[in-house]
């Protein structure tokens, strides 16, 4: 039985690479930061499922504690691990720039090197991301585009994916990146703007609640299924030779494309709950984000399977079902 360690195991992608990792029949030690709340509901599925769970350990670590981390893996001795840990809000960023630079750059830095220490064999994907393209306006981009970061998440993500590449030549660890552009599920956590947008629809239809309050409208993404996104990252480590690919797709739309089609969907009109509100625009926004994912098409055999609209209606969908 093949044996998978990841980081940010409760998170969205997290949780997602759990179920594809077990339906493969792998054995997934699972890495979460302890605090005070649970805050498993992501993984609760997997937990209360004795098939999954006899295949799934859920550990405590974080990915600034190099001592822990050298531990969970001698104890687990991963064949594959999967780094999807870390702060992951820009614009939480602007408010904490030192935390988010220390758990997704410093947090790389300590997570290979006790890979290099512990279990040189293993093979590794590091979650790299779009916003590292930021200000560069030659889009479409690609594995060789120009690295502009516009926030404190994306240089620490710049870092990350630099350090990575580094290590992969320098002590020939079987590493890879994935340039994730947005992606997005049921399962996205409340703050970002996607699951903002669902969430207010359903509570707004089911008499909840009235307004909806965003910022920017004009801002423009490559939306994607966080479930798609998590085979792209599996088949990157079933290669033989590591790399780095951008996983996206091709399609940009903007926040107010994704807030009409939910409303629409949902049957209500934007302009009686829309609020638009300053604190909610960034120090400095990325106008537009586009990937080139041909590279992971020829050399993976990936390519997004659900489209824009289903994705929306899908989070709809499902925001609707948990106010039942």
């Amino acid at each position: 039985m093949k044996k998978a360690f990841v980081t940010g195991v409760t998170g969205q992608d997290g949780s997602y690479l759990a179920d594809l990792l077990l339906s493969k029949g792998y054995h997934v030690t699972g890495m979460k930061r302890r605090t005070s709340l649970i805050a498993t509901d992501r993984i609760d599925h997997i937990l209360n499922d004795p098939a999954k769970a006899n295949n799934f350990s859920l550990v405590y670590g974080n990915l600034n504690d190099s001592g822990a981390l050298h531990r969970l893996l001698i104890e687990s001795r991963p064949d594959e691990i999967y780094n999807l840990g870390a702060q992951s809000h820009v614009r939480v960023s602007f408010e904490t720039p030192q935390e988010t630079a220390e758990s997704i750059a410093l947090g790389t830095l300590k997570l290979l090197d006790a890979c290099r220490n512990v279990c040189a064999n293993a093979k590794i994907y590091q979650a790299s991301s779009s916003e590292m393209f930021g200000d560069n306006p030659d889009y479409p981009f690609n594995e060789e585009s120009r690295l502009m970061p516009a926030s404190p998440y994306a240089c620490s993500k710049v870092f990350a994916h630099s350090i990575v590449r580094n290590y992969r030549e320098s002590y020939k660890l079987h590493a890879s990146c994935g340039i994730l552009f947005n992606h997005e599920s049921p399962r996205r956590g409340e703050t970002f703007v996607t699951r903002k947008i669902t969430m207010a629809a359903a509570k707004i239809k089911m008499g909840l609640q009235d307004k909806l309050v965003l910022g920017n409208l004009d801002a423009q993404r490559d939306w994607g299924f966080a479930g798609d996104y998590v085979e792209a990252m599996w088949l990157m480590l079933q290669k033989e030779v590591p790399d780095d690919y951008v996983i996206a797709t091709g399609q940009s739309r903007t926040v107010k494309e994704f807030l009409y089609e939910v409303f629409e969907y949902a049957g209500l009109d934007v302009d009686k709950h829309l609020e638009i509100s300053s604190k909610f625009f960034r120090p400095h926004e990325v106008p537009f984000l586009l990937g080139d994912a041909s590279k992971a098409k020829e050399k993976l055999a990936w390519e997004p399977k659900v489209k824009f609209k289903e994705l929306a209606r899908m989070m709809y969908d499902e925001d609707i079902k948990g106010l039942l």
